[in-house]
């Protein structure tokens, strides 16, 4: 079978479109991810306040394929001002669904989304050793700017407080 048509027929079957409250429970990835379940919830109030955006990417029968969130404004203005700079984070495609184009897509989408809404620069953090993501990011013209500790904190389902410490490259992109 021609591995190109396969790939076309996957992304036929894939919609990308706004973040909904049904979702919040699927952003977990079958329970890969409900440590962040209290992160979606902020994200998905900050969303309908106008301060953040957020898609999925949604697979006819399999559901959930991937998801991205863009922060429009933050407490760290090198990352997001509220008029010329916003931060994209927890962007994620299924392992089965990368390559196909699908992060792309998603990239694509929110760059016109963000630069039809006056923004200049979109930022974002990724894990230095994401090679797989800096070879998307480096592709679709984001470029490092700095080095960046990767320290944050989040609190669980449980509310039990986390300290991450994952080194980060900041890369950036003029839109």
């Amino acid at each position: 079978m021609n591995l190109n048509l396969t790939m076309e027929k996957v992304m036929a079957e894939i919609s990308i479109r706004p973040l909904e409250l049904g979702d919040l429970k699927d952003l977990e990835w079958e329970g890969e991810y409900k440590h962040f379940r209290l992160i979606y919830q902020n994200t998905y109030h900050r969303c309908l306040e106008g301060k953040a955006l957020s898609w999925v990417s949604v697979h006819a029968s399999k559901g959930l394929v991937g998801q991205v969130f863009m922060q429009l404004e933050c407490d760290r203005l090198e990352l997001a001002d509220g008029k010329n700079r916003a931060y994209m984070f927890s962007f994620r495609v299924k392992p089965e669904y990368r390559n196909l184009g699908l992060g792309s897509q998603m990239l694509e989408l929110l760059e016109g989304e963000i630069g039809s809404r006056g923004f200049k620069i979109i930022t974002l953090n990724v894990a230095r050793e994401n090679s797989g993501a800096l070879r998307l990011y480096g592709r679709r013209g984001y470029k490092v700017v700095a080095a960046d500790p990767g320290r944050w904190s989040y609190p669980d389902e449980k509310g039990c407080w986390h300290e991450v410490e994952e080194p980060s490259w900041r890369m950036e992109k003029e839109i």
